[in-house]
């Protein structure tokens, strides 16, 4: 399936649509199977222990996933989150960014569904695992 849109593209959206959280959640690469977003980790991610906060860690996973489906369907920003489950695995990294590698399992005209692995930035082992249904709205 064509990307409808780029990695930019996909930047630019978020920082326009979602200002509350502009810069800190950037499309690092972007391909027809998948997606990989990063969080810059700074102070307001972190809970007491120096670790990031689990709330931090669900929405660098939403969002991975609602950027992977726009990638394919276009700017539809009003495509909502109807299903989510989450398994924090282990603690992040302390001092390193997070990177949400999501891929998209099944993509429909009403719904979407699509999954991710969070990793702190330089490790393999998955710090979070996220799973998401999305509601696509009908085509106007």
């Amino acid at each position: 399936m064509a990307l409808a849109m780029g990695r930019e593209a996909l930047n630019e959206f978020l920082d326009r649509a979602f200002p509350q959280i502009a810069g800190q959640v950037r499309v690092e690469s972007l391909d027809e199977t998948g997606l990989t977003a990063r969080l810059k980790v700074d102070d307001r991610h972190l809970r007491p222990g120096g670790t990031v906060s689990g709330p931090s860690m669900f929405a660098l996973a939403d969002v991975a996933i609602y950027l992977a489906i726009l990638a394919r369907i276009g700017e539809v920003a009003l495509a909502v989150t109807t299903n989510a489950s989450i398994d924090f695995m282990r603690k992040p990294e302390a001092g390193r960014d997070l990177l949400a590698d999501c891929r998209i399992l099944k993509l429909g005209r009403m719904l979407a569904v699509g999954e991710v692995l969070i990793r702190s930035d330089g490790t393999e082992e998955p710090v979070a695992r996220c799973s998401m249904t999305y509601a696509i709205p009908p085509k106007r």
